[in-house]
Order: C-alpha cells, then sequence, then structure tokens
C-alpha cells in the first residue's frame, strides 16, 4: 500500500446545493421555476419512434412538433436535454396530459427521489452521477412513461444511455421488441453502473490511505478527502434507496405500466441497489477505520512528542536546581571561593544527567 500523492480532494457537484429555492406561494399555480443551473445546457430533444421492425429517430426536434403520443404499434422515447427553458418543457408536458405537479417536480431539481402513479402514467425522478477524474457531477434525471411511449428529462447532456440508441438503430438484443417498461429497466440499469463505477474508485481511493506507516506524516488534505468521500457515499445511498423503494412496489404490482413478464428485470434493478447498498455501507465502514486510524496516529506522535518533551524537561530540572543553588549572591557559601568548586559542579550536572538518561532507557520510556 502507498501513501496517496498531495492531490486536492475529489470536487462533489452536489444537486442538493439550492441554486433557486421553489417559491411554493405563488399568485399564479401555473408559473413552474427551474431550480437548476441555468447555465448547463440548452434544450436538445431527440425522439425515437420504433417497433420490431423498423426504427425512426429525430434528432433536434422542436417542441411544436411533438404531438401526443398515440396508442398504436409502436413505441415513442422522447429524451430531452437542458431543463432551464421553462415554458417549453411545460408545453412538451401540457401535450401528453401531464399532470402540473409532476410538471413542477421535474423541473425541482432539489427534491428527494420518488415514484408516483397517475390515471394514465407513471412518473419516476432519481438522482444520477457521472464519475470523473477529477469531480463527481450529479444530476437529476425524471421519467414519465406510459403503455407505449416513455419520456426522460435529463439536466444536461450525458451519455448514459447511448448504448441503448446503438441498439435501437442497429436491432441488436430485444429492446425494439418489448414494450416500454424493458427501456426503463435498461435505463436504471445503466444509471446504477455509473454508481457502481463511482464506489469501485472512491474504494481504490480509500485503499491507498496507509496511516500505520510512522516514518512518513500523512497527507495534511487526507482526513479532507476522507470526510467528502463519506459525504458521496452517503449521497449515493440515499439515492439508491427510492430506486429499491420502487422496485418493491413493481413487485406488488402497483406500477401499472410494468407488464408481468417484465417484473423479473426489476427484481434484478433490487438486486443491484441492495449490492450497492451493502457495497456503501462497506466503503463507509472503511472510511470510518481510515478516520479513527488517522486520529490514532495523530494521537500517538503527538503523545510521542509530550514524551520527548516531557524527558528533556525532567532531566532538566535537577541540573536548573544545581545550577540556581549555585547562582545565588551570598557571600557565605563555602564551595564559591573553593578553587575547583566551578569543575566540581560540572562533575555533579553531568554525573545527573548521565544517571537519570541510563533510568529512562531502563525504564523504556525512550
Amino acid at each position: 500500500m502507498h501513501q496517496p500523492k498531495q492531490n486536492k480532494p475529489m470536487n462533489f457537484l452536489n444537486p442538493f446545493h439550492f441554486i433557486s429555492v421553489l417559491n411554493r406561494k405563488k399568485n399564479d399555480p401555473k408559473e413552474y421555476i427551474f431550480t437548476g443551473n441555468l447555465k448547463i445546457n440548452e434544450l436538445d430533444i431527440q425522439l425515437f419512434k420504433y417497433n420490431k421492425e423498423e426504427c425512426e429517430e429525430i434528432k433536434n426536434i422542436l417542441p411544436k412538433d411533438i404531438n401526443k403520443f398515440e396508442k398504436d404499434e409502436n413505441n415513442y422515447w422522447l429524451n430531452i436535454y437542458g431543463l432551464s427553458e421553462t415554458n417549453k418543457i411545460v408545453s412538451i408536458c401540457e401535450k401528453q396530459g401531464i399532470h402540473s405537479l409532476v410538471i413542477q417536480d421535474i423541473l425541482d431539481v432539489n427534491q428527494r427521489p420518488k415514484f408516483q402513479e397517475f390515471e394514465n402514467f407513471s412518473f419516476l425522478t432519481l438522482k444520477s452521477i457521472v464519475p470523473s477524474e477529477n469531480e463527481m457531477i450529479t444530476e437529476q434525471i425524471s421519467f414519465v412513461f406510459g403503455t407505449n411511449y416513455l419520456i426522460s428529462f435529463q439536466e444536461r447532456r450525458a451519455d448514459f444511455f447511448e448504448h441503448l440508441r446503438v441498439r435501437l438503430r442497429e436491432n441488436k438484443g430485444i429492446l425494439r421488441e418489448s414494450s416500454m417498461d424493458y427501456l426503463l429497466y435498461t435505463m436504471l440499469e445503466a444509471i446504477l453502473d455509473n454508481y457502481f463505477k463511482t464506489l469501485t474508485k472512491l474504494d481504490e481511493d480509500t485503499e491507498k490511505f496507509n496511516f500505520t506507516n510512522t516514518k512518513k506524516e500523512p497527507s495534511p488534505n487526507a482526513l479532507e478527502i476522507i470526510e467528502n468521500n463519506k459525504k458521496l457515499i452517503n449521497f449515493i445511498k440515499k439515492s439508491i434507496l427510492p430506486i429499491k423503494e420502487f422496485t418493491q412496489l413493481v413487485e406488488r404490482a402497483e406500477c401499472q405500466s410494468v407488464q408481468k413478464n417484465n417484473l423479473k428485470y426489476f427484481a434484478e434493478i433490487k438486486d443491484l441497489c441492495l449490492t450497492l447498498i451493502d457495497n456503501c455501507d462497506m466503503i463507509l465502514s472503511s472510511l470510518e477505520s481510515k478516520s479513527n486510524l488517522f486520529f490514532s496516529v495523530q494521537g500517538n506522535r503527538m503523545n510521542q512528542v509530550m514524551k520527548t518533551l516531557t524527558i528533556v524537561s525532567t532531566i532538566f530540572i535537577p541540573l536548573t536546581f544545581i545550577a540556581g543553588i549555585y547562582g545565588m549572591n551570598f557571600s557565605n557559601m563555602p564551595e564559591l571561593k573553593w578553587k575547583y568548586g566551578y569543575f566540581a559542579i560540572w562533575i555533579i550536572i553531568i554525573i545527573v544527567f548521565f544517571t537519570m538518561i541510563m533510568y529512562f532507557r531502563r525504564k523504556k520510556w525512550f
């Protein structure tokens, strides 16, 4: 195991940091507010219309060209990047008959992940993470899905689902011939895969800390990195729990948009969530141990320093006493006029010094 490099702690971009506070005391109930970062991404919309035989992909589609999805032989996947253009998001949602509460939930990126069932569609919102070398980017992803359509809302452009686009274009796997709940399963799987990669990286970073080597000082920012990693893992754990809760609702057949023959896929999502939660607990335990070890090593080193200073002070106490006695200005001190008095005092000081050193050595105090 090697000592960690003297680097800066990983930057964690937390979506729960309030960029804009949602005002719920509105005069107009249809006044929608986007609470995220307005500078993340411009609006970009993609539409996949597909069935078992064919797939049509429309890029950069305009909101005005999006019609209400009809129940026909086709499946529709509408993916939206960027939520800052509130009016356009609202117009898309209203065309599909999405409830006003859901529209505000989509635009409010500071809320807890959750699942809601409505009369004609289901709504799921969760937190996702993009692992990178120097920072962890987090964002909210929302899904509105029905029998033959799924709409995904993403704060920023990311490659979460690029592999799914390849499957649709090239007709690989069973994605084209499956219902929309299977598409939702593959999306959740992709999001959880990023959590696995993030936890793997954090676990590797945790193993780099070695505070048992007493010859080297711990990295000055080691504790900051440990605490930052704890914060990120707690965020991951809190983000995964709602996904697990959603899969439990699916198991109890409380989600009308999930077909019985696809329940096994969501059981797999539940297993992945449980594995991730176990990994989070394991890494948190390891980080807590590293943190305790850091303070223990620092305390032990401080004790060693104090021990050394105490020994030095103890040695010089009798020597200071002797020097103090013969530093007094009394005229009636016999040794002051003795020819060998100066040398005798030095001999006494040296004898006392080495006697105390030998005594401390035998006691193994240093």
